[in-house]
């Protein structure tokens, strides 16, 4: 039988999953970024580009990882 605390279990964890997706992608930005402008001088258009770019593969990443 389930009791019945479990839906709000269900809601605490998809925040948990939304927020670590959020996460993910916004570590994975920064760190292009960071990289792109400080390591390998590239302008800020091209680095936020690519930021923007590793940003959206990340989420992607960890929403696939998120549902398994």
């Amino acid at each position: 039988m389930r009791d019945l605390s479990s839906p709000a279990r269900e809601g605490s964890g998809a925040m948990k999953k939304w927020g670590f997706i959020a996460m993910h992608a916004a570590v994975a930005a920064a760190f292009i970024f960071l990289l792109q402008r400080f390591s390998l001088n590239a302008s800020l258009e091209s680095s936020l580009l690519w930021a923007l770019t590793f940003g959206i593969c990340a989420a992607g990443l960890a929403y696939k990882q998120s549902n398994r």
